[in-house]
């Protein structure tokens, strides 16, 4: 069982990505995590997750996320609606979404699983 509660847990996987301190969220995941987006597909290993960060951080180089409030949701996880905002280097062009993200953990405090969603594919949305 978790000492620590999911929503806190989540709130320091936001800050190291609002670090992109990448060393430290890598330390975060199971080996077996799986990571699935909505915007970018999705991702099964500790190692993939990885490699997709360390290309969406190329890709949005000052990526910063904004969350008002973390949710503990049960089954040791957490959710949260987000704003990310970012400049993509390939077209200079500045990016504003929106989403929710629900984070679930092992019981040794790892991440699990991500699954981020669209705001029109939030879960329970009509």
């Amino acid at each position: 069982m978790l000492t620590i509660k999911p929503a806190e847990l989540a709130k320091h996987y936001v800050t190291l990505s609002n670090n992109h301190d990448l060393t430290l969220i890598k330390a975060l995941f199971a080996v077996d995590a799986t990571y699935y987006s909505a915007y970018f597909g999705e991702y099964k290993g500790s190692d993939a997750i990885l490699a997709m960060m360390i290309s969406f951080f190329d890709r949005f180089p000052d990526a910063h996320w904004d969350v008002a409030e973390y949710r503990d949701i049960g089954h040791e996880g957490a959710e949260f609606t987000f704003i990310m905002t970012g400049t993509d280097a390939s077209s200079s062009e500045r990016v504003k979404r929106r989403g929710l993200e629900r984070i679930y953990f092992t019981a040794q405090g790892l991440i699990k699983q991500i699954a981020v969603y669209k705001p029109d594919d939030f879960p329970g949305a009509d």
